[in-house]
């Protein structure tokens, strides 16, 4: 589970490795303080619901409230 974020493509998705951890201690707070996961638990700790959720885009990072630049990568396409 844990090795998908070794994927560069998650990486570069959200802009960098800095910009993930960010997302993933965010959500990972959420959780601790009572927020429902996006996924079924199955037995899995926090730290892994979060994993998952990014994997299954279940949780992205608000490029527009954040104020930071969005990566080319995680621009949705236009079809």
């Amino acid at each position: 589970m844990i090795d998908a974020l070794n994927s560069d493509e998650i990486v570069n998705k959200f802009g960098g490795r800095f910009k993930l951890t960010a997302l993933i201690q965010r959500r990972l707070a959420e959780l601790i303080d009572g927020a429902r996961p996006l996924i079924d638990r199955e037995g899995r700790s926090d730290l892994e619901v979060v994993i998952e959720e990014i994997v299954q885009n279940k949780i992205s990072i608000d490029w527009d409230a954040s104020g930071l630049e969005q990566p080319k990568l995680a621009k949705p396409s236009k079809r």
